[in-house]
Parts: structure tokens; C-alpha cells; sequence
């Protein structure tokens, strides 16, 4: 018999009634877990995960909350991106090198023209399970389950490929050990070298007007670095110039993969979930009484929290002291994804209820999820301006609200992808087809986002 995680029909309790643990979710109501049909491979793969050695480590997590603490204190900027759902056929060691070139090459763009530091937290290494809007897809007259990502199934439409197989939680562990030594290697071993800058423009990129203008704020890099060598400094002393903290973060969304890379901290002895620096709440599974709010309020790791049109301001606060209680600062980060027609109405309501509230929380903004259509041609899709845009009244109900604007959370890649539509270069609704790889919802090419990071740079410095 199938069973929906063992737990998705476990009646709620209230969160206080009895002590947290790695374990305690599974008697809450957990949403958006796959159907595993066989319940004997479940147990398997959770006994094999729990025997594996953790991906990230405490020490890891507790330095990125200091460092989103400055975010909160508004000294910082956090970028968030990668992959809508990582795949496990697109994984080699280019593709990663290109996703992480694009955020690198955001992140000083963000730097160097908004004078901030800037956080930079990938959807990498992890981001291999979505929720979705229904159980079931129907094609024709055939019903079959949902694609949940690579994690828990696949996307070709028959009988077999989108059968939940748990023996993919492992896959999915092992590939994102593979891409953690990558991503390890490239930030602290010399790719992330700040007079490496040139390097990072693709060459897709580099004949467009973003790669242009990119090149002009290399060069300037370049000539600031030798100013100070002619100085006297020690360049070669500076670590900060040539190695660069990359975070790595993914939708805690199957929670038997959570709990089994769950671990105590043997210094603070203190829980810490070890799949991912970083690990968020999504808008279909942030019920206060939810087993993924349980299972988030536990661990040490600093969280995310989507919050779209349905949040009220009284559920805004409930959620952060659910999940911060002690008011850590980092801690908590508010992702917020309304869509440009929504964002005026629903987001100010929120900043004065938590920031009345005392909660020192990052504000981040997702433009991508609320902004999302089906083109003429059947293609999940986003206008670029529409993201513009709701980024751009982001930044102005904080100006407003006195509040700091904290991030940026997109979807993109490092490859010449045609899907979202528009840009300085137009992508439109004919192209959409020529080079649409995502393995769910559209992301934005290497040319849109850094397009978007120079705009993003603008606001902030206003």
C-alpha cells in the first residue's frame, strides 16, 4: 500500500506540548511529501542516509548566521540563487563552474556599485525536490503522479519514471557531496581569485552590453588592485581577495532526507540539519502547525521563509517567533514572492507588523515565483520586466518603511538559455523553445542575470 510520507495525515499538536527532536515532525501533517510505494526501500535509504557523513558542519552554519546578521543590521546584502531544481542529468563540472561564474560575477557587480558586502548563498547542491500545485498530472486520458524533482522522481511522462523511488534520496546525497568538494575547490583554491574578475565572463556574455559594462568595472578592479600593490600592501596576505565564503541552500522539503542528515553539534550540542548551510520554508508548506515548521524550529542552521499573498501579518510574526525565538539576528530571513501586481498591496502590511514586533529579521525578495504564466506555446514563463518591477517596488516600500531591503532570490543559470522572456538583449514568446532546458520552472540566462544585478546595484544605491 502507498503510504504519503507515513505522516502527511498525522493530526497537528500544538508545538509546545512536548520536546523537539529530529524525529518529531512525523506527528504533525506533513504537506507535499511524494507517495513512496514501498515503504521497506524508504526505511533502507533512511538507514543508509543516516550512516553517511554530513555535507556541511555546524561551525559552517553559525558563520553564515553572523554574516546574514549583518544583512539584518543592514551592513550587508544577501544573493540567493541558482537553479530552479537541480538535475541529475545536467551535473558535470562546467555547468557548476558557470552557475557559480554568473553569481560571482552578481556579487561584484553588487559590490562595486552598492558599496555593500554581499552574501552570496547558491540553491546548489541540495535543490532537488519541488513542491508541486497537484498530486497528479494528466496528459490525454493518463493520470500519473507529479514530477517532485530528481529527488524523488523523474520527468519523462510513463509509469515507471514518475514512481517515487527512495533509493534517489541517496542519489541525491551523493551528487551533492560531489558538488560541494566542486564548488569547495573553486572558491578556496584560486577560481575565486579576485584578479581572476576577467575570467568570469562567459563568452556568451562578454560581447553583450551587460558583459561589457561588467569588463569596464574588471578593468577598474584590476587597476585598484596594482594601485595598491604600488602602494606597499601585501596583496597576498589578503584572503578576503582570493578566496570568498559560497553558502549553499536548498527548500527542506522531503523531510525523511532532512532528518537523516540531521546531526548534534559535539560542541555546543546543539542540532544542526547538515544537508545545506541554509535551509528555507516554501509558501505550500509554511503552516504554523505544519511538520516542516517543526522540524525548522529545531535545527541551528539560519532559515528562510517564503511568504506570498495568502500570509497575514498576524502569521508573518507568528512564524518568526516559531522560529526565532530568542530574536537571533541572521537567524531568519523573509523571502517574500507576491508577483509586480500584488507586491504594493500585501508587503507593507507585513514590514510594520514584523518589524513593530521587535524581530530582526532579513528581508529578501523573490521575483521570480509570483510572476510566473503559461506563454501561448504551452512554456512555463517570466517577463523580465515584471521581475524588474517587482523588485523595484521592493526597494521602495523598504525606503519607505525605513526598513532595509535586505536580498535578492532568483532562479538563474550560467548557461544561453531562452526562458524568461526580455532582457537588454529581447527573448520573445518564438524563442522560448530554442534553448528551454529547465527541469521546471523558467530561470533566468547568465546575460538576464547580471542585467538584473546592475538594476538591483541602482536601487540599493539610491
Amino acid at each position: 500500500m502507498a503510504i504519503l510520507g507515513r505522516y502527511a495525515g498525522a493530526m497537528a499538536r500544538p508545538p509546545s506540548t512536548s520536546p523537539w527532536s529530529a524525529a518529531s515532525w512525523r506527528k504533525f501533517a506533513a504537506a507535499q511529501q511524494p507517495e513512496w510505494p514501498d515503504a521497506e526501500a524508504l526505511k533502507k535509504a533512511e538507514v543508509q542516509l543516516s550512516a553517511l557523513p554530513p555535507l556541511v558542519f555546524a561551525g559552517e552554519a553559525r558563520r553564515l548566521t553572523s554574516q546574514l546578521a549583518e544583512v539584518a543590521n543592514g551592513r550587508a546584502f544577501l544573493l540567493q540563487a541558482g537553479d530552479c531544481a537541480e538535475s541529475f542529468a545536467d551535473f558535470s563540472a562546467d555547468s557548476i563552474r558557470d552557475k557559480l561564474k554568473i553569481i560571482l560575477q552578481m556579487a561584484v557587480a553588487l559590490t562595486y556599485a552598492a558599496g555593500v558586502p554581499v552574501v552570496k548563498v547558491g540553491r546548489i547542491a541540495g535543490q532537488f525536490a519541488k513542491p508541486r500545485s497537484a498530486p497528479t498530472e494528466r496528459i490525454g486520458d493518463v493520470d500519473l503522479p507529479s514530477f517532485r524533482g530528481h529527488m524523488v522522481n523523474d520527468e519523462a511522462f510513463d509509469e515507471e519514471a514518475r514512481r517515487p523511488d527512495p533509493a534517489r534520496l541517496v542519489a541525491a546525497y551523493q551528487q551533492s557531496a560531489s558538488t560541494l568538494n566542486l564548488l569547495r575547490a573553486f572558491t578556496k583554491g584560486g577560481f575565486a581569485d579576485l584578479s581572476q574578475v576577467h575570467l568570469w565572463n562567459q563568452q556568451f556574455v562578454a560581447s553583450s552590453a551587460e558583459g561589457l559594462r561588467y569588463e569596464s568595472i574588471a578593468a577598474e578592479i584590476d587597476r585598484a588592485l596594482r594601485f595598491m600593490a604600488a602602494c606597499g600592501i601585501d596583496l597576498g596576505a589578503e584572503v578576503g581577495l582570493h578566496q570568498v565564503d559560497f553558502w549553499t541552500s536548498h527548500e527542506a522539503l522531503i523531510l525523511p532526507y532532512e532528518e537523516c542528515l540531521t546531526r548534534m553539534d559535539s560542541l555546543s550540542g546543539d542540532w544542526f540539519d547538515c544537508s545545506a548551510h541554509l535551509l528555507w520554508v516554501g509558501d505550500r508548506t509554511r503552516q504554523l502547525d505544519g511538520a516542516h515548521v517543526e522540524f525548522l524550529s529545531g535545527v541551528g542552521n539560519p532559515l528562510g521563509v517564503k511568504i506570498g499573498p495568502t500570509t497575514t501579518p498576524d502569521e508573518a510574526v507568528e512564524l518568526c517567533q516559531r522560529l526565532n525565538p530568542a530574536r537571533t539576528p541572521g537567524r531568519l530571513t523573509l523571502i517574500t514572492r507576491f508577483g509586480a501586481d500584488k507586491i504594493e498591496e500585501n508587503l507593507p502590511p507585513l514590514i510594520r507588523a514584523v518589524d513593530g514586533s521587535g524581530h530582526p529579521v532579513v528581508w529578501a525578495c523573490d521575483p521570480m515565483h509570483g510572476n510566473t504564466f503559461t506563454s501561448a506555446g504551452g512554456r512555463k514563463t517570466r517577463r523580465f520586466n515584471d521581475i524588474l518591477s517587482e523588485l523595484r517596488t521592493f526597494f521602495q516600500l523598504h525606503r519607505d518603511a525605513g526598513t532595509w531591503p535586505g536580498g535578492v532570490h532568483v532562479e538563474l543559470t550560467g548557461d544561453d538559455v531562452t526562458e524568461c522572456l526580455g532582457g537588454a538583449e529581447e527573448i520573445f514568446e518564438g524563442d522560448l523553445g530554442a534553448r528551454y532546458t529547465t527541469t521546471c520552472d523558467p530561470r533566468l540566462n547568465a546575460r538576464q542575470s547580471l542585467d538584473l544585478a546592475f538594476r538591483v546595484a541602482e536601487f540599493l544605491r539610491v
